[in-house]
């Protein structure tokens, strides 16, 4: 197998992995919609005799979001560190804030 299609193989890889990361999220949106419908339900003033237990039950919700998004966040960093090596082997390693705008600068570097 040459290299450019085992690149190929990879970037298609890469590609599914993306999409699966895409319906992962869309499916956690809906979940997220459905506790906050339920929670704007059932959690109320009346259900928690201090406001302590009320603040505690919603930062559990909130906390296991922040979990997921973290990690597929986690997920997301490390395709994109993969993509950037096969799509441009040969440009240099640092991880700098430049590199996330494709190399354009800012400044009037001619003048």
């Amino acid at each position: 197998m040459k290299r450019e299609e085992a690149y190929h193989l990879t970037l298609d890889a890469l590609a599914k992995m993306q999409w699966n990361v895409a319906m992962i999220l869309e499916a956690k949106a809906t979940e997220a919609e459905k506790v906050r419908n339920w929670i704007l339900t059932h959690i109320t003033n009346d259900t928690f005799d201090a406001h302590n237990d009320q603040l505690t039950t919603s930062l559990q919700f909130h906390e296991q979001n922040i979990e997921i998004i973290d990690g597929l966040t986690k997920l997301c960093n490390g395709l994109s560190r993969n993509m950037k090596v096969i799509l441009n082997p040969d440009g240099d390693s640092s991880d700098n804030m430049a590199s996330m705008f494709g190399g354009l600068d800012s400044g009037d570097q001619d003048k």
